[in-house]
């Protein structure tokens, strides 16, 4: 057992209703290429068109959508460090998203937001199948490959193999993956592909502009001789900047007792730490991984093998 710390345990939950009850196969497609660039502000803009499908892609989407319900075993709430696994999905309050951003522009299918010309297919960055049955609406998202860029047309020819032989495809081709990023049914998101989640809905940026928040906390400031070796370190690394975010929300740093147990302790727990005289963290390259780890709180410590251990999430246990 872990001193007064044990690793997390999935809390997993059940699959929304609004995506589990929901009648795919009687269900009316209809697809989305949304094109996406930041605002000022740091914010993502959006801007999708709907384009014509006929029946027997929809018949395919529709059972491609179904398999990947059914994958899904288990639900788990999204944190910054939570992964998707096979059979075990990511689930994410849609209003913490910019979701809403995406799923307005499907709600009023106007004539001029269609398809009408090919160059405003080229450079999709995702796509969206929408689902409706009735008064219900589920969303699968998912992002394009490279045969969705026009840098990837122009430098390659399309063929086609037919009659045992390959043969120039003049018509342009698009492929649309049998998988899905992410579900938006209701007022939940459920992701399988949590770093695609992350790309689409700019979640990266969010982490980042916490990070600089953090920066600015004095609280924070104060326990390092001089922050910038940690910023630089840190730096657009999407991994650091969801770590900084935990150490954000756990806020050990603002626990003068935690702090004072560190001092005291991290030799024994074998962390590569420099502490100045007055106290403060020294942060340097080779410190910077380490503290990251011990404001976490994911160097654990074992009383059976007295062993330390590292975690990629913790919980204290009862």
């Amino acid at each position: 057992m872990l001193e007064g710390v044990g690793e997390r345990l999935l809390d997993t939950v059940p699959l929304p209703q609004s995506l589990a009850n929901f009648d795919i196969h009687n269900s009316t497609v209809s697809v989305w290429l949304f094109k996406k660039s930041i605002a000022p502000g740091g914010a993502p803009r959006f801007t999708g068109r709907r384009v014509d499908t006929d029946e027997e892609l929809d018949n395919a989407l529709k059972v491609a959508l179904a398999q990947a319900r059914d994958s899904i075993q288990d639900v788990t709430p999204y944190t910054l460090l939570a992964a998707a696994q096979d059979g075990i999905a990511l689930r994410i309050d849609a209003l913490e998203t910019h979701a809403d951003a995406i799923t307005a522009q499907m709600a009023d299918p106007l004539a001029e937001k269609k398809v009408r010309s090919l160059k405003e297919v080229q450079n999709t960055k995702f796509y969206v199948v929408k689902l409706t049955h009735g008064d219900s609406a589920i969303y699968a998202v998912r992002s394009t490959d490279n045969s969705w860029q026009s840098r990837q047309v122009r430098s390659a020819i399309s063929v086609i193999f037919k009659d045992e032989q390959l043969g120039l495809n003049e018509e342009p081709a698009f492929s649309i993956s049998r998988h899905v990023d992410f579900f938006i049914a209701g007022e939940d998101i459920i992701m399988l592909s949590k770093p695609s989640f992350e790309k689409v809905l700019s979640y990266k940026q969010a982490h980042a502009e916490d990070f600089v928040a953090l920066q600015a906390e004095p609280a924070f400031a104060a326990i390092f001789s001089d922050v910038a070796p940690l910023v630089t370190f840190v730096g657009e690394n999407k991994i650091h900047l969801r770590r900084a975010c935990v150490i954000r929300q756990k806020g050990h740093y603002l626990d003068a007792q935690f702090m004072q147990r560190l001092r005291d302790n991290f030799q024994k727990c074998g962390l590569n730490l420099v502490f100045g005289q007055d106290g403060k963290l020294v942060a340097t390259p080779e410190t910077c991984a380490d503290i990251v780890r011990a404001l976490l709180d994911h160097r654990l410590s074992s009383i059976f093998s007295e062993q330390n251990y590292d975690v990629p999430d913790a919980t204290a246990v009862a």
